[in-house]
């Protein structure tokens, strides 16, 4: 990696005047094109994803489903009551009212029953066809990238060097997980434990087990993978795994934004947009690698 080094006037040993930084070629043009393919492709795989799940707003698990099976793990519906009309919620047998989100939603005097609300689907009114038309293309973007973005980082070493937590990492764990709780980041060269595991999380089981699941879902490929349906325990429990993984996906997505504004949203935005990263005063990267 290239680095600059940022000097800034000298300084005596007592004088609180900032101290050198330096800036780090950290993020390659081909992590930075992926990564934004990845953040659009599962931004409308999400919009238009909730649009599909509001054709059929249940959840199962197994092979079959219907009125004839009890099992429901999920569901989004509206029902008549004394008050009107009112959204809810049920997971696994609890119901949660959820009036003007899910459920039953719209403008005022205007609400109708769907699961996900309008501002939430790709379309924002009900056409099953442009969702599925919308999800598939974003779907094997994705993956074509992934697979791609696999096999070079393999081969270039890349996993191996800077995502694979080493035991150093491990070790380190505990004092990474109270340096983000009390909000204190050291920017150095390295990912720290916690985003090497998270970022470990994403690309080497939620989004490779997102794709299976939405394979084992197409019909089509029941043909060309026949064991993929039995070895996710069935259509329905794969739909439920896709639904799960999207979940935490956006999990990943909130907690990820509000450390990047918690660390420095300058520093942490340009990295991903430019490649350059500002580092630490090497004396106080120094001291947080010995303090972990």
């Amino acid at each position: 990696m290239e680095s600059i080094a940022m000097n800034q006037p000298a300084a005596s040993a007592d004088s609180d005047a900032p101290k050198a930084t330096t800036l780090i070629y950290r993020q390659s043009a081909w992590t930075r094109l992926t990564h934004w393919l990845w953040a659009i492709s599962l931004f409308f795989m999400l919009l238009s994803g909730l649009q599909i799940f509001n054709a059929r707003p249940q959840l199962y698990l197994g092979k079959q489903s219907g009125f004839d099976y009890n099992n429901t793990v999920f569901a989004i519906g509206a029902e008549n009551t004394n008050a009107g009309p009112r959204g809810y919620t049920e997971i696994l047998g609890h119901r949660f009212d959820t009036t003007g989100v899910l459920g039953w939603s719209g403008p005022a005097g205007q609400e109708t029953p769907r699961a996900f609300p309008s501002w939430a689907t790709i379309p924002s009114y009900y056409d099953l066809g442009t969702a599925r038309v919308v999800h598939f293309f974003f779907a094997w973007v994705l993956t074509t990238t992934l697979l791609v973005w696999l096999v070079a980082s393999l081969v270039n070493g890349h996993i191996r060097r800077d995502l694979a937590p080493r035991l150093d990492d491990l070790r380190r764990l505990p004092q990474d997980i109270a340096n983000h709780a009390r909000l204190k980041f050291h920017h150095t060269r390295e990912y720290n434990t916690l985003q090497k595991m998270a970022y470990g999380g994403v690309l080497f089981v939620l989004l490779p087990l997102m794709i299976l699941t939405g394979l084992a879902m197409s019909p089509s490929m029941n043909a060309v993978l026949p064991f993929l349906n039995d070895l996710l325990g069935g259509r329905q429990t794969a739909r439920t795994i896709h639904f799960t993984v999207m979940v935490l996906l956006v999990g990943f997505f909130i907690i990820h934004i509000l450390m990047i504004v918690a660390a420095g949203p300058i520093n942490e935005l340009r990295s991903i947009v430019t490649g350059w990263y500002r580092t630490d005063p090497p004396h106080d990267a120094k001291s947080s690698e010995r303090s972990a």
